[in-house]
């Protein structure tokens, strides 16, 4: 028999749904059965995705509402999506070298925070890193990641002079942008990063407890 797939974009839905996943994985662990690797039953952390064209001002969105939720009291993290490929080890360093010999993963540790270089073999989704290493956190901010099933908040500016990448039907939060747009969702002035906060925090945040 096949096992049952299907796809939850209403956030509400898709929160409570995580939720209920978890309590029977609980149980089940009670019983001796173990769903996953591990033992330890983890709160599912909440993903909202900036999403927009290139030059939008994506990134300068994630800076203000990084600070704006940091200064409420909540954790956060950033995943940044990268199509290209990336290095962010530096040629001739210990690290590069580890990794350089063949290391498949390289990591390099200091009191106050922790780098890893990883080889993968495919483009993982947001929901495979935040299971592998995101924890204490109360939200995850992604940068790109457009065709995910999470909240999306678009970045929006009409000297872009193109249309917008999501609707409504894309699980789309709020629009941030320079113009007045309807699509049934919250339009926000790009620069009001408060109410945008504001929106993450009442639809988002409040929903996970």
């Amino acid at each position: 028999m096949k096992p049952l797939r299907f796809e939850i974009t209403n956030p509400i839905l898709l929160l409570v749904a995580e939720e209920l996943f978890i309590r029977y994985r609980e149980r089940t662990k009670k019983r001796g059965k173990y769903f996953f690797r591990g033992t330890k039953v983890r709160k599912m952390i909440p993903v909202v995705s900036i999403v927009g064209r290139s030059d939008s001002g994506k990134t300068t969105l994630i800076e203000k509402l990084v600070r704006q939720l940091v200064d409420r009291g909540y954790r956060v993290a950033t995943i940044k999506h990268d199509v290209h490929g990336f290095d962010i080890d530096h040629e001739g360093k210990d690290s590069w070298r580890h990794k350089k010999a063949g290391a498949c993963i390289s990591i390099i540790s200091s009191p106050w925070k922790i780098g890893i270089v990883e080889d993968v073999e495919k483009d993982h989704t947001l929901a495979e890193i935040r299971e592998r290493y995101v924890r204490d956190v109360d939200i995850i901010l992604s940068e790109g990641y457009k065709g995910n099933h999470h909240p999306k908040i678009e970045v929006f500016r009409a000297a872009m002079n193109h249309e917008l990448l999501c609707s409504r039907e894309d699980n789309l939060l709020a629009i941030a942008s320079d113009l007045s747009v309807d699509l049934g969702v919250p339009c926000v002035d790009i620069n009001d990063v408060a109410l945008l906060a504001d929106i993450i925090e009442r639809d988002i945040l409040s929903a996970c407890g």
